[in-house]
């Protein structure tokens, strides 16, 4: 028996991860993606630590995203990516709704705004060879003009956003990534 697990081992494995989903009742996305990870592999990697290797993906509808700036909104969902695309990186403008707003906020639960991705958990190349990932998915919201909302955006930004002429942005921000 060359280092293979018997099959008893994964059925284990299967069940406990099943009753711990059952006892967690709402598992949130991050937990998800690693046990989608763990069912993708199974038995062909021997390695139990890249079984549980989450996968990253882009920002895309549904996706819920925090909100960095003092605009009032907390929380946001997705609704969509805007120019056509299937999912947003970092610097593209998104739609999006409050979930979860500040009482005395510019904004109230259930606009329908317009978002700058600041941070996203999916892996980007820079120019100089290296990468970037945050821990967590932000935006800042702005107007139909791309003008931001709030006036502070708290938290690390990627200096990309230049690039995709987001100045106003970098400007206030508290740390430029």
């Amino acid at each position: 028996m060359s280092s293979q697990r018997p099959y008893f081992f994964y059925f284990f494995l299967t069940v406990k991860l099943t009753v711990g989903r059952s006892l967690l009742g709402a598992v949130n996305n991050s937990l998800l993606g690693v046990l989608r990870a763990h069912e993708a592999i199974g038995p062909s990697c021997g390695n139990t630590l890249c079984q549980l290797q989450q996968q990253r993906t882009f920002i895309q509808m549904r996706t819920n995203l925090k909100v960095v700036d003092n605009s009032g909104a907390k929380r946001v969902m997705c609704i969509q990516a805007l120019k056509g695309k299937k999912g947003a990186r970092l610097g593209d403008t998104i739609i999006a709704s409050v979930k979860e707003a500040q009482p005395r906020g510019k904004v109230k639960k259930g606009d329908v705004v317009y978002g700058v991705v600041v941070r996203a958990a999916m892996q980007r190349g820079r120019c100089d060879g290296s990468e970037i990932k945050f821990d967590d998915n932000a935006v800042v919201l702005v107007n139909k003009q791309g003008e931001p909302i709030g006036t502070r955006v708290f938290g690390p930004v990627p200096h990309e956003l230049r690039r995709k002429k987001h100045v106003k942005i970098l400007t206030l921000a508290q740390h430029i990534a």
